[in-house]
């Protein structure tokens, strides 16, 4: 008998030191979150409708100590003092004072798993980006970037010239609404380069472009080294998505005297020299060697088929 009320007391002890129990006011007292709520209504209405909100979950602020798990016990200090920008000490996340790393550690005692595992290595971390630089926490399913028609709105505005690629005349589709940024990049970082989604840029673009995986009899050295050693993927006034427009793209490698091209007279031209001119007349190389990205066929060695 003594031995179960021993195990009874314990198990009281420790439902008692549960977070859930310590977010629960005293009897008669107004909890944090009401008192945060008369000055916030419309912070905590888009917080309770989140996910942050969820009382059920053990695992959420609201069921560890509402706004003070995030905002610190500062925050009744705010409230106390009658609230006001800064006033009490309160952990603000718009506050430009407090170091983008102080925000995120806020945040990485949750989300330090799964997508957020690389974010200490990031380049976002490491030019002084913070969560609430791109989320707004209390909007709940409204955040614009977790929203795919306006998710790029949130990175354009600081990625000014990826911004401007994507109106040129050949552009990922992400103004048509068939990608989005986070189709490419993991934004919270990632063990690829650009913390792109996959570990290279051409599993990346793979993704997608399938058909150019191979693997093919004849491949093409620059097209198995790097997608972007022709394409740039943000937007291109050369179609489609290319560095610059064939045939001076492909002569970057390929000399003119490689591949001459001869004169012939026209109406109202002089006769042929018989000299072949030393450069590429024709407008594209790809007119004929339409296989760039390798070929199966047994004739392909110039990727023509």
């Amino acid at each position: 008998m003594l031995r179960m009320l021993g195990m009874l007391g314990a198990a009281l002890l420790l439902v008692a030191a549960s977070p859930a129990a310590l977010a629960q006011p005293a009897p008669g007292k107004a909890s944090p979150e009401e008192v945060c709520k008369g000055c916030h209504l419309d912070y905590f209405n888009g917080y309770a409708a989140s996910k942050h909100g969820v009382k059920g979950d053990e695992r959420t602020p609201a069921s560890m100590g509402g706004c003070l798990a995030c905002h610190g016990d500062a925050a009744l200090e705010h409230a106390a003092k009658g609230g006001g920008k800064g006033v009490g000490g309160i952990f603000s996340f718009s506050n430009p004072k407090v170091p983008a790393e102080e925000k995120a550690k806020v945040c990485l005692t949750c989300h330090q798993s799964g997508a957020r595992v690389n974010w200490q290595l990031s380049s976002h971390a490491n030019n002084d980006v913070a969560c609430s630089s791109c989320h707004s926490v209390h909007a709940g399913d409204k955040d614009k970037v977790r929203i795919k028609a306006t998710q790029f709105e949130v990175c354009g505005s600081c990625h000014r010239t990826q911004r401007a690629q994507i109106n040129y005349p050949s552009h990922h589709p992400i103004k048509e609404g068939k990608v989005v940024c986070s189709s490419c990049h993991q934004p919270h970082g990632s063990v690829g380069p650009n913390m792109l989604v996959k570990g290279t840029v051409n599993e990346t673009c793979y993704t997608c472009h399938a058909e150019k995986r191979g693997p093919f009899l004849w491949e093409h050295p620059p097209v198995r080294e790097d997608c972007t050693n022709c394409h740039t993927p943000h937007g291109s006034i050369n179609t489609p998505l290319l560095k610059a427009r064939g045939p001076w793209l492909c002569q970057q490698c390929h000399s003119a005297q490689f591949h001459p091209s001869t004169l012939y007279s026209g109406t109202g031209l002089p006769p042929p020299t018989g000299n072949a001119a030393q450069q590429l007349l024709a407008r594209s190389c790809l007119n004929c060697h339409t296989q760039v990205h390798g070929s199966n066929h047994p004739s392909g060695p110039r990727w023509t088929r």
